[in-house]
């Protein structure tokens, strides 16, 4: 999706200590492997017969997840991003995206639901990893909303006590 510098160093360390140039390195190349699964990912999608605006908007969605949340700390790969989701909507996105809102965790929920029902559908994700993501979105989707709306108010846990 985007194009250009790889620029991802992260702000604190990675758990695998390389330095700035290496890391570049690292990154570029899961940025290039990232792009041609969102190629397949979107011919995924328009086969599914979604309109343009909704496959650009999954798109969006993913290539954010993959692009910037999973190497802003450390390199991952899409598939170990499963795992991932609770930190995602629960701290980071609605920390560092200043578009969240509840629609947009809604919308990056089922954007997030269909890429990892590729990922299986084509064999690069154990469908038990798959389920336990499905499962994990549905028991924490409205503790991530009201994490949102506390974060959004400055209201805190502390507050409760």
């Amino acid at each position: 999706m985007k194009q250009g510098r790889a620029n991802c160093w992260p702000p604190i360390p990675i758990r695998i200590a390389m330095d700035y140039e290496t890391y570049e390195k690292e990154c570029a190349k899961i940025k290039a492997q990232n792009q041609e699964l969102l190629t397949a990912f979107r011919a995924y999608l328009e086969a599914s017969r979604l309109s343009q605006k909704t496959v650009k908007k999954h798109l969006y969605n993913i290539d954010f997840y993959i692009n910037e949340f999973l190497l802003y700390e450390e390199l991952q790969q899409p598939e170990e991003g499963v795992r991932k989701l609770n930190y995602f909507f629960g701290y980071w996105f609605i920390r560092k995206a200043m578009w969240a809102s509840v629609n947009s965790i809604k919308e990056n929920i089922a954007s997030l639901k269909k890429f990892y029902a590729f990922l299986e559908r084509e064999g690069r994700l154990d469908p038990d990893h798959y389920l336990d993501m499905l499962e994990e979105v549905k028991e924490s989707r409205q503790e991530w909303i009201e994490g949102l709306i506390a974060y959004d108010t400055g209201f805190s846990s502390a507050d409760m006590w």
